[in-house]
Formats: structure tokens, sequence, C-alpha cells
């Protein structure tokens, strides 16, 4: 079941196809791009997390060796 095409078809389905390549190759890049993103995204909160807990631990300590401080003089 080969058919052949005429010449102004044959052309047409080489553009066609050409075309359909650039859109998958551009869709693939805007995937993986959004990917990166994300993978972005995730690492800083989970940073921004560790920051905040240290220095949520670090005020704890602050204030703990201020009272114990303030104890002491009393």
């Amino acid at each position: 079941m080969t058919e052949t095409y005429s010449k102004s078809r044959q052309r047409a389905e080489t553009a066609f196809a050409n075309l359909q390549t650039e859109f998958f190759a551009k869709n693939h890049a805007a995937e993986e791009l959004e990917s990166l993103v994300q993978a972005r995204d995730a690492k800083t909160l989970r940073l921004r997390d560790a920051r905040l807990a240290k220095e949520q631990t670090a005020r704890m300590s602050a204030t703990s060796a201020h009272l114990a401080k303030r104890s002491k003089s009393n």
C-alpha cells in the first residue's frame, strides 16, 4: 500500500515534518526549563526554612542567656 505523492505534496509533508520537529523541540526545552525553575524554587524554600530555624535557635539562645544573666544580677 505504498502511495506515490506529487512533488508539491512531498515538499509540503517535509515542511510540515520540519515544523513539527521544531515545535516538539521547543516544547521539550520549555519543559526542561520549567523543571529547573521548580528545582530552584524547592531549594530556595528549603534553604529559607533552614535559615529561619537557625535564626530562631539563635534568638532563643540569646534570650536564655540574657535571662540567665539577669537572674544572676538580681
